[in-house]
C-alpha cells in the first residue's frame, strides 16, 4: 500500500489532517486537526444549547413531540449546521489532499 493512500485512509477514517502528519506536512495537519476540534467542538455547543432550550420550555412532564423538537433545533442553531457542513468539507478536503498531494 502507498504512501498516499495510508494517509487518506488516514485521514478520512480516523481524523481529518492524521494523513497529513503522516506524509510529514506537520503544520498543515496540527491546523486541520486543530480546525476539526474546534468545528466539532462549537456544533456540539450549539446543539446542546438548542436541547437546553427544549428542555427549559418544556411545561409538560414526559417527552416532548419528537417533531417538535427537529422544528426547534431546525430553527434555533444554524450555526451547529454550518460547523458541521464546514467539516464535513474539511473532512474531503483532508482525504483528497493526503491522496493527491505531494510529500512536503
Amino acid at each position: 500500500m502507498g504512501m498516499n493512500l495510508k494517509a487518506a485512509l488516514l485521514s478520512g477514517l480516523v481524523l481529518p489532517g492524521l494523513g497529513q502528519l503522516y506524509k510529514g506536512c506537520k503544520i498543515k495537519g496540527s491546523i486541520m486537526i486543530a480546525l476539526v476540534n474546534i468545528f466539532l467542538i462549537g456544533a456540539l455547543l450549539f446543539a446542546l444549547k438548542g436541547v437546553a432550550k427544549i428542555i427549559v420550555s418544556s411545561k409538560m412532564p414526559g417527552s416532548p413531540d419528537m417533531r417538535q423538537v427537529l422544528e426547534t433545533m431546525r430553527n434555533d442553531t444554524p450555526a451547529a449546521r454550518w460547523l458541521l457542513a464546514a467539516f464535513f468539507g474539511l473532512w474531503l478536503y483532508g482525504v483528497a489532499d493526503a491522496l493527491l498531494g505531494r510529500r512536503k
